[in-house]
């Protein structure tokens, strides 16, 4: 029983345990007899001292923590909450409940802070154990610990891991029946709970603000608090309801933030929006060693299609997240590859609540072992072995991508981090950054402004010839390694380069535009540079440039990567949003008038490659009668055109590649996804039989 006292005089009483008297105002304590049940209304506190008496008070304590020798806490919380524990328990409930016996980087920090009376923000990148960082200090409260989230599968995720443990938990989101909410909401009332989850939308309810007045609320734990900040890549309007709600608890309670991601705009915002009273802010780090990171530059969708069809054939049985930018890519994937013969299923906003519950099972139970998706998938999943996560798409951002990538390996395991890029995804994106979407108000120009910025740092990670863990990491502040060993860029055939002279070539004729008073995107600098008949260029009078054709003798591919090496390092720079043009940059003068040495990481040349002509010997002209007249049999039953089924230039790439699989099948010229789903079977059924007919004789 804990037992109250009001200290007479100015005299507090604590020598049996500091070894002295020390002096100030009078105030309301209690006595500890056990160190898991401490608790002194923030309230009291607040009717009780002025903010001086709890500087006198800090001091005290920090004396009390240092006698302890690092075996009990004595802290005074923020709201004025004293708490003693003792840090053995600490540990017993991480291995009692938890099954660890070590805390992971950040974690006792975290935990130490919150239990010594601090609010926190810590940014922890994904797997490193964020839940755990609040689930343990909340045993240790009385009162019940509130986690604000905006999932409904991390609650049912997170609640099913604690009842597991024995830690009593529920959630309250639209999942419940409403008989199910308003028993939760009762339990909640008794003391039955120690966590509680809810959706920020929930703290506009009557119900959920009265349970403040009704229990005491010890902790408001905010996870993903990214969402709080328009400059972060998910800003979600309810979140702004947070700071009003616990403004509003008669009691202030500790307030703990977490996010995976977060630049230092978003860490500046969410301290300026939320409550919080001299926090402590963690930042651990956003480096995961297990994961590898590559880069695939795929032009089109069907390359995109035929390299996920060999990763997946050389990686069997391994469960994996496929992200698509949009729900009609992630149909058409889906379907790709269950006809292939994978055990996928699919996850986007367009479906209804009850299969995109029971997809998210059929993945987390392992009964699926692909999960094809948009970016509404993920956040708050906690599937431990899965092996890879592959964007099909660009995505807008790089905190977008480097969360979603950070599914993987999230037991320590290697995984896989695959991006295909394509340059038509950057179109995509710009569309969806600048367009309203159906009844959407017109969008504020400086939120789409900083989001097309975003959007341009994703894509310079995405066409970077240097270390990619070294760009996420320097993106997000941290210290990023010359080379880690562990990325597409370090592991492949990739060599230092001089590239002084086609840089002075380009940066040539970016000056040689800007003194005609002329500004261009990158394509038309790169047809000038390679000599194009384009007639938009000539009839400008671009060839009479001194830089006209004077790179004719290299790919537009390999110029285009110089080029975005000397943007990304302000040799040049781009100027507007919705049609980027080139001009001078700060260091350009480095390269025109010092002729300073400038080496870049490039792929080795490689020898060009020679296919051997065509012959009518090589031609197999009885299969090509075959399938013309398959073709034809087709365009009958559907009333069609023979040509719009297939093209005879399609029909001789099939006889010359002769497909006998799906996959090989999107291999040849004129196959998109669409017509292999219509015809691949009954074109490569024939190609087979006649492949067989040709052997036997």
């Amino acid at each position: 029983m804990l037992e109250e006292k009001q200290p007479e005089g100015a005299l507090y009483r604590v020598g049996e345990f500091i070894g002295q008297i020390e002096t100030f105002p009078p105030l309301p304590y209690r006595v500890f007899p056990d160190p898991l049940s401490c608790f002194l209304k923030p309230a009291q506190f607040r009717r009780s001292y002025s903010p001086a008496h709890g500087d006198i008070l800090s001091d005290i304590f920090v004396k009390v923590k240092s006698l302890c020798l690092g075996y009990a806490l004595f802290s005074l919380f923020p709201g004025g909450c004293i708490l003693s524990v003792m840090e053995k328990d600490i540990h017993r409930i991480l291995k009692t409940y938890f099954g660890f016996t070590q805390f992971r980087r950040g974690q006792e920090e975290v935990i130490t802070a919150l239990l010594s009376g601090r609010d926190v923000l810590a940014v922890m990148p994904t797997g490193a154990g964020k839940s755990l960082c609040y689930q343990v200090p909340a045993l240790m409260l009385k009162g019940l610990t509130l986690v604000i989230s905006p999932l409904i599968s991390l609650m049912k995720d997170q609640v099913n891991a604690l009842q597991d443990g024995d830690i009593p938990g529920a959630y309250l989101n639209s999942s419940l029946t409403l008989g199910e909410y308003h028993e939760t909401i009762s339990r909640a009332v008794r003391g039955a709970y120690k966590i509680l989850y809810i959706a920020p939308e929930g703290l506009k309810r009557d119900d959920i603000r009265h349970l403040g007045d009704q229990v005491g609320i010890a902790m408001v734990v905010i996870d993903e608090a990214h969402c709080i900040s328009q400059w972060g890549h998910d800003f979600r309007p309810s979140y702004l309801l947070i700071s009003e709600f616990i403004q509003a608890l008669a009691e202030r309670p500790l307030t703990a933030a977490f996010t995976a991601t977060a630049t230092d705009t978003v860490k500046n915002d969410i301290l300026r929006i939320l409550p919080m009273e001299n926090p402590y802010v963690l930042t651990t780090g956003f480096d995961r060693e297990n994961l590898y990171f590559a880069v695939q530059t795929l032009p089109r969708s069907r390359d995109k299609t035929q390299a996920l069809l060999e990763y997946l054939k050389s990686h069997p049985d391994k469960s994996g997240i496929l992200y698509c930018s949009t729900r009609k890519t992630v149909e058409e994937l889906c379907d790709t590859l269950k006809d292939a013969g994978y055990a996928a299923t699919r996850y986007h906003a367009g479906l209804d609540d009850q299969e995109r519950q029971h997809n998210q099972d059929d993945f987390i139970y392992d009964r699926k072992s692909l999960m094809v998706a948009t970016n509404a998938f993920g956040m708050g999943i906690d599937k431990s072995n899965v092996s890879f996560v592959i964007h099909y798409n660009l995505p807008k951002n790089i905190e977008s991508y480097y969360q979603e990538a950070g599914r993987a390996g999230r037991d320590g395991g290697p995984a896989d981090c695959i991006l295909f890029y394509s340059p038509q995804d950057i179109r995509i994106n710009t569309f969806l950054i600048t367009t309203p979407q159906h009844d959407e108000p017109l969008r504020d120009p400086a939120i789409v402004s900083h989001n097309l910025e975003l959007l341009k740092a994703i894509t310079y990670y995405a066409t970077a010839t240097d270390c990619l863990r070294a760009r996420l990491l320097a993106y997000f502040g941290d210290a990023p390694p010359h080379y880690c060993g562990n990325c597409s860029n370090c592991t492949t055939r990739f060599e230092s380069m001089d590239i002084r002279l086609p840089a002075q070539k380009i940066i040539s004729c970016v000056y040689r535009l800007e003194q005609r008073g002329k500004r261009f995107g990158k394509t038309m600098v790169i047809d000038i540079l390679r000599g194009s008949k384009n007639q938009k260029l000539l009839s400008q009078g671009l060839d009479t440039l001194s830089t006209y054709g004077i790179m004719a003798d290299m790919d537009v591919h390999r110029i285009r990567t110089i080029l975005d090496y000397l943007v990304s390092q302000e040799y040049l720079a781009l100027e507007g949003d919705t049609y980027p043009v080139l001009c001078p940059a700060s260091r350009s003068g480095e390269i025109i008038f010092e002729q300073k040495p400038l080496s870049m990481m490039l792929e080795k040349a490689r020898p060009p490659h020679t296919t051997a002509p065509v012959t009518s010997a090589a031609f197999d002209e009885e299969l090509f009668a075959k399938l013309k007249a398959l073709r034809d049999q087709l365009a009958q039953e559907a009333r069609m055109p023979a040509y719009i089924i297939f093209s005879d230039a399609t029909l001789r790439d099939m006889c010359r590649k002769k497909p006998l699989t799906r996959e090989q099948f999107l291999t040849v010229s004129g196959v998109g996804q669409v017509k292999m789903e219509k015809y691949g079977p009954v074109f490569t059924t024939l190609i087979r039989k006649h492949c067989a007919q040709v052997s036997v004789h």
